[in-house]
């Protein structure tokens, strides 16, 4: 078999080595990892173990608070016309309550256990942009504690968490409500944008070498397919909120019938987000499932290939199944067939897994643990709820239940016990990983106790309300219609979760003692690599994988990892590093070397958010510098990227050496520009969904474009923007020739014809009298001429960086990593104004 890069696979024979370790290594490398003194230390540290402890934590005090706000509507809705809550609060409430669960806290805390985890299983010294994470995660605290704020000047929006059209227009919700959902989302899906950029490239390149994807953890493929469909869905969600905030802020009537435009229009981007989510939410849960699963039992996972495939077909069929959610929106009958099957379709991969999870227990010898527990509890409750999805699926019964508590109690049953349930038993499974002391056993089978038994208190009673006819967002209801005595009930039992959650919150403050070393340990036998000793560099050395489950099946691996017997022993550059392997087989291609502690990416993260914040509350201006703040502390962090390091090889041990740097396609910095160009594609493409949508359901008033702004100006704006696409590459050629100066100025012209290109568009379409408030044609047109705009505007800032490197002499034809991305980015950006340019003025019946 031969190498996918060359190495020779038989250096692997040299692992673990026999030969002393240098005095003094293990202290260099605690110096190099170590957190920054004092309290502002725990601001600008960037470590994994840190930040996703903060993640972690943040995501939960999400979940607290939002189940607060459940306990108040159930307080409201326990016996009939009760006055506890006013309806406009009880509207706020609602909405808040469903949109901290799925935007703050759901995602994020899946995410964080990706951030956290990760580099631990797949012993990485951290993933590839710990800054990253790190601003991912002061943009989501930020940006969600100012959202969460705004209930309490009843700034709080009352459109429901899905926010449909007309409702929250600007004619029926003139306030700036509606603002801080669309903005404040926005702005906190960027960051769970920018997190699955940096899951997709740890998973596919920081593994440890010999852990090919056949020996990669369920959870590593898990959270892969969840952060590949948070980039093909999340787009969708983020254009969303900018169409509806353009139409509110603007006037581009996106879903104004009467100009052209269509509310549907939202639900297919939002749904189009909407039901994926919840597959993004379930996948990283099953991971953990089948993580913990085989710990409990003492046996490996059966149907490891199966689970795996299981995955990636979860993944794949749920971008088909979003328009059940519109079954009762008129839609043609071939639809509705198509995703009626899509829904049942989606089932047989979900069951799969559950019945691996089943042959795993009953091959094993299963431990009623509290993770055990809560486990088994995940079991019972999803399948539940996946048989009332099947249910739901088919569009005569949807027709029947269709926005009834039969709905509510479908959606809490799938992610309750398809998330929840799993998380806890992913608490009391890792916790002992990060803290000296692991929670209460006696304690945790009261929580789970009181848990599972307050969910089917909770929850099932509302089927039955649901078929007795009880709509949902409802704040009060008449007596007499038999429903007191199922909400009564339904209100018991969500205290008693409550009370669950209030135990757990005291089992934390009584047992939980973070730290980076000394921790409590592998309680309950796992066998994967997030178990070997570890410090605040993750594990002393990288070892060589050879199984799924290492810490069983290779002798001594924990003790020859402390010891420094495997790959990177101490810190072979006096820097932070770790090791870049190759996708498929995680050979070693060349050592990282990664950002330190910093302030500049949370002041970055700080003033993103004052600057949506300011926009939301009309404070333009001071919005303006707070975004100039922004954009300047972004610069700031990415000047230390791309430094010169004199060392051009290093030593990963026993003779194997690697480069210290690589260009081009083979380094993880162009890997995460592809995925966030993917991002960008996805946005692109919804927006010509969209635009062909609205043409569809409203051809009367779609116009082609008149005379020359639809031929002459066609082709001389193909002309421009071929001519951008064209001096971004020929820029890198330039910088290995002629120097940086000439690279500089290339990438400059580029991004130069990128602006005329949008100016002589701009113009063209205005003199043909297509303006965007007067029709939807005109809002979108204008739309997708907005999105090059903010290629347009990022690449002139790309330019001036490139520029100030070149004069600073930071550019090399050695080190051409910055051109290289900046390169690509203006290429893609001037072939994406092609695609759209072409739909805006060919379809239809243009030129």
């Amino acid at each position: 078999m031969t190498s996918e890069t060359g190495f020779d696979p038989r250096l692997y024979d040299r692992f673990p080595t026999t030969e002393p370790r240098p005095e003094g290594e293990l202290e260099e490398l605690e110096r190099v990892w170590e957190k920054p003194k004092g309290w502002v230390g725990w601001f600008t540290v960037v470590n994994n173990n840190y930040i996703g402890v903060y993640y972690v934590g943040a995501a939960f005090l999400f979940f607290v608070l939002a189940g607060i706000l459940a306990l108040l509507m159930r307080t409201q809705l326990a016996v009939p016309t009760n006055d506890f809550l006013p309806q406009e609060a009880y509207n706020q409430l609602f909405t808040m309550h469903g949109t901290i669960m799925m935007f703050l806290f759901a995602v994020p805390a899946v995410e964080a256990l990706g951030v956290m985890l990760l580099p631990q299983m797949l012993a990485a010294r951290d993933l590839p942009f710990p800054r990253l994470s790190a601003y991912a995660f002061w943009a989501y605290l930020v940006g969600g504690l100012v959202f969460f704020g705004s209930i309490f000047f009843s700034l709080a929006p009352s459109g429901g968490w899905f926010m449909y059209p007309p409702l929250t227009s600007k004619t029926y919700s003139p306030g700036i409500n509606a603002d801080f959902w669309l903005l404040g989302i926005g702005f906190i899906e960027i960051s769970a944008i920018a997190g699955a950029i940096e899951i997709v490239v740890g998973v596919l390149r920081n593994r440890p070498p010999g852990m090919s994807l056949d020996k990669m953890p369920i959870f590593a493929w898990a959270m892969l397919v969840f952060a590949a469909m948070i980039i093909i869905g999340f787009p969708a969600i983020i254009l969303g909120t900018l169409l509806l905030e353009l139409e509110r802020a603007l006037g581009w009537p996106f879903f104004d019938a009467a100009l052209g435009g269509d509310p549907l229009l939202w639900q297919h981007l939002f749904w189009f987000f909407g039901h994926p989510e919840v597959y993004i939410i379930f996948l990283p849960a099953a991971g953990l499932m089948s993580m913990i699963v085989p710990t409990i039992a003492q046996t490996p996972l059966a149907g490891y290939r199966l689970v795996v495939l299981a995955l990636l077909a979860t993944g794949f069929i749920s971008f088909g199944v979003w328009a059940h959610h519109m079954f009762a929106t008129g839609m043609p009958p071939i639809s509705v067939s198509f995703f009626s099957a899509a829904s049942m379709a989606v089932s047989v991969p979900a069951g799969i897994q559950v019945f691996a999870w089943i042959a795993t227990v009953a091959k094993g010898k299963f431990q009623f643990n509290t993770p055990g527990l809560f486990t088994l509890g995940s079991l019972i409750i999803f399948t539940m709820g996946g048989l009332t999805g099947v249910m739901v699926g088919l569009a005569p019964f949807d027709w029947q239940a269709h926005d009834t508590y039969f709905i509510v109690a479908h959606l809490h049953y799938v992610l309750i016990g398809g998330m929840v349930f799993p998380l806890f038993a992913a608490f009391y499974y890792w916790i002992p990983m990060m803290s000296r002391r692991a929670l209460s056993e006696r304690l945790g089978k009261w929580v789970f106790g009181l848990m599972f038994a307050g969910m089917h208190v909770a929850f099932l009673p509302m089927h039955l309300t649901g078929l007795m006819g009880m709509p949902r967002r409802v704040y009060t209801y008449l007596p007499g219609r038999g429903w007191e005595l199922p909400n009564m009930i339904s209100t018991v039992g969500a205290f008693m979760i409550g009370a669950a959650v209030l135990l757990f919150i005291i089992d934390l403050i009584r047992n939980f003692r973070f730290t980076a070393d000394e921790d409590a340990g592998n309680v309950y036998g796992g066998g994967t690599l997030e178990w070997l000793p570890t410090g605040l560099y993750s594990t002393r050395s990288v070892p060589l994988v050879t199984s799924r489950y290492p810490l069983w099946e290779q002798a001594n691996i924990g003790k020859d990892v402390e010891e420094g017997r495997f790959f990177l022993p101490g810190a072979a550059t006096g820097r932070r590093e770790t090791i870049v392997t190759s996708p498929l087989r995680a050979e070693p291609m060349y050592l990282q070397t990664m950002p330190g502690p910093s302030a500049w990416h949370v002041l970055a993260a700080v003033f993103t958010a004052g600057f949506f914040l300011l926009l939301t509350v009309q404070a333009y201006w001071t919005g303006v510098v707070s975004g100039v703040l922004a954009i300047a502390c972004v610069l700031r962090w990415l000047w230390e990227t791309d430094w010169t390091i004199e060392q051009e090889t290093a030593d990963l041990g026993a003779g194997v050496v690697v480069p210290t740097y690589v260009r081009g396609p083979s380094s993880h910095g162009w890997w995460a520009m592809v995925v966030l160009l993917t991002v960008a594609s996805m946005i692109a493409l919804l927006s010509v969904f969209s635009y062909v949508f609205l043409w569809s359901q409203s051809g009367e008033l779609w116009r082609p474009p008149p005379g020359w702004a639809s031929t002459f100006g066609m082709w001389a704006g193909y002309g421009l923007t071929l001519a951008a696409a064209a001096v971004a590459p020929f820029a890198l050629r330039r910088l290995t020739g002629a120097g940086p100066a000439a690279a500089a100025a290339l990438v400059t012209l580029s991004a130069g014809a990128l602006c005329v290109t949008l100016a002589h568009d701009w113009f063209s379409w205005g003199a043909a009298g297509l303006t965007p408030t007067v029709s939807a044609q005109g809002a979108t047109v204008h739309a997708m001429m907005a999105w090059e705009g903010v290629f347009a505007f990022t690449g002139v800032l790309m330019a001036g960086f490139v520029i100030a490197r070149a004069v600073t002499q930071n550019l090399s034809a050695a080190r051409t990593s910055t051109v290289d991305l900046v390169c690509l980015f203006l290429a893609y950006g001037a072939l994406q104004g092609l695609g759209t340019s072409t739909v805006a003025r060919l379809f239809p019946g243009g030129g």
